[in-house]
């Protein structure tokens, strides 16, 4: 599985009509493309210097999947509205193992 993470950091120009439409497209975006199992986004809660605005987490099936998702009309539909507006944008794909954590190997000493 894949996992999708990226961070935006809004231009002033990212007004509060736009920021309604890209919400609005980014919870389209679930159920409506292949390979895509969850996606989660919010604002940034603690607002502090280092804080990004806002975070998008997607999970995907492979990396096919992710590419699907990166040129699906739904999304493209959406850039639009954040591009234009995004001072900073930082994004990361990771693998993640879907198979159940093996036991650890090691055993902690006992404190008695």
């Amino acid at each position: 599985m894949i996992r999708h993470i990226v961070m935006f950091r809004w231009k002033d120009s990212f007004t509060e009509a736009i920021r309604t439409q890209w919400i609005a497209g980014l919870e389209g975006l679930r159920g409506n493309i292949p390979g895509l199992l969850a996606l989660d986004h919010g604002p940034d809660v603690l607002k502090t210097e280092k804080s990004w605005d806002h975070v998008i987490i997607a999970d995907f099936e492979d990396r096919d999947a992710l590419a699907v998702y990166n040129t699906h009309p739904l999304h493209e539909a959406i850039k639009p509205f954040s591009l234009p507006n995004v001072r900073d944008l930082a994004y990361v794909d990771l693998e993640i193992s879907t198979e159940q954590d093996a036991p650890s190997s090691h055993t902690p000493k006992d404190p008695s």
